[in-house]
């Protein structure tokens, strides 16, 4: 597939955030704790608070007009971007917002393979436009619902953009039979005891005939995303 590819510069994911210690779980654990070890990525948490202009390091403010809720001021993003774009060329710089396009596996398949990307944490009742018009290249929601802060988004996004990246996972050709590949859901999978109380893993499993097994999922995958997500099949 066409994301599969040689890469010969290390990805950079650099997150901009007004909460960095919400991030250090998600980048500290498991796959992608060990594709940063690896030297496979490199994840950069950017505190916007180091950015602000007064003493209080504030970054946020009352909505002009009036209204519930604070604002991201533009000055401390900015600068921080701004800081950021000085040091290497960026091929996304990314929003994570619940009115942004809804995040996708083709498009975590496309996000794969850039280099240099930006995510923007937003917080709060959001940030000001003037962020939006003149830095965001691309706004991303990963649901239809709305939380708390963009760091919660932006650790799903990285994860699923990391774990596509050559040598992060030890069988490469996992990510190929993920959920959304191919636009199927994943088929049923089994593994040790081939029994248990009566439940027994389906025959076909164990037959060790590649093409009957193949032939099998692609079946079951099938199945399940008319009967779970007839909207993927076309």
């Amino acid at each position: 597939m066409a994301y599969w590819k040689f890469i010969y510069d290390v990805m950079r994911i650099d997150i901009i955030t007004c909460l960095p210690k919400l991030l250090e779980s998600p980048f500290n654990q498991s796959i992608v704790k060990r594709a940063v070890d690896k030297g496979l990525v490199e994840v950069e948490i950017h505190d916007l608070r180091n950015y602000s202009t007064n003493k209080h390091r504030s970054v946020d403010d009352y909505a002009y007009g009036g209204g519930a809720g604070m604002v991201l001021m533009i000055e401390p993003i900015a600068k921080c971007i701004d800081s950021l774009k000085k040091e290497r060329d960026y091929q996304e710089i990314i929003f994570l917002t619940p009115d942004g396009i809804k995040f996708s596996q083709k498009m975590a398949n496309e996000l794969s393979l850039f280099t240099n990307i930006i995510l923007l944490c937003g917080h709060y009742k959001g940030v000001d436009e003037r962020v939006r018009e003149q830095y965001i290249t691309r706004e991303i929601s990963i649901g239809d619902y709305v939380l708390s802060g963009g760091e919660l988004p932006a650790a799903v996004v990285a994860d699923a953009i990391i774990r596509l990246i050559p040598g992060v996972l030890n069988d490469e050709t996992s990510a190929l039979t993920d959920s959304y590949q191919d636009d199927l859901l994943a088929p049923p999978v089994y593994t040790r005891p081939a029994s248990y109380k009566g439940l027994k893993v389906p025959e076909i499993l164990l037959s060790g005939n590649d093409r009957l097994i193949e032939n099998w999922r692609h079946k079951k995958a099938l199945e399940k995303t008319k009967q779970r997500r007839p909207d993927l099949i076309p």
